[in-house]
C-alpha cells in the first residue's frame, strides 16, 4: 500500500457539499476517496494533453519537412512479409 499523507484542504462551500453529497449517496466512503478520485482524473488528463502536445509537434515536425520520404508499396511489402511470417511462425 502506497504511503499516505494527510492534507488539509479548503474548498468553496459548492465543491465541499458535491464532496459530502458524494460520500452520502454512497459513491465514495470518504471525502479523501472523492478527492483522490478527482486528483487521478487531473493527472489523466493533464497526462493526456502532454501526449496531445508531442502529436501536434511531431505532426507540424512532419508536415515542415520537404524530404522525400519513404515509398509507401515498399513499407507495407515490408510490413506483409514481416507480420505474415509471424502468422506462420505462430500456427
Amino acid at each position: 500500500m502506497p504511503a499516505i499523507e494527510k492534507l488539509s484542504i479548503a474548498l468553496p462551500a459548492e465543491m465541499a457539499a458535491l464532496v459530502r453529497g458524494a460520500v452520502n449517496a454512497g459513491e465514495y466512503a470518504s471525502d479523501s476517496e472523492v478527492v483522490a478520485d478527482a486528483l487521478r482524473e487531473w493527472s489523466s488528463r493533464k497526462m493526456r494533453e502532454s501526449g496531445l502536445a508531442k502529436l501536434r509537434q511531431q505532426w507540424k515536425e512532419s508536415v515542415a519537412d520537404d524530404s522525400e520520404g519513404l515509398d509507401p508499396d515498399r513499407v507495407f511489402d515490408r510490413l506483409e512479409e514481416k507480420y505474415g511470417l509471424s502468422a506462420e511462425a505462430a500456427g
